[in-house]
């Protein structure tokens, strides 16, 4: 069932440019990509390898940079 929504002028120009950008066919289209984009979660884990906590911040700060 199709329905008006009511965005100010910003907010048609950036979804405009989003439609051009994702290349979809309709504002819906466009729409729909964008939420499902947001709403992934991606997860961080395994990032940084298999190195220890220790291993990753050994060379964050040196000796002589300690307070």
């Amino acid at each position: 069932m199709p329905t008006t929504i009511q965005i100010d002028g910003q907010t048609l120009k950036l979804l405009k440019k989003m439609k051009e950008e994702l290349n979809t066919k309709s504002y819906n289209e466009t729409i729909i990509k964008i939420v499902v984009n947001s709403s992934k979660k991606e997860s961080l884990a395994g990032f940084l390898g298999k190195k220890s906590r220790k291993e990753i911040l050994k060379d964050l700060r040196d000796k002589n940079d300690r307070f």
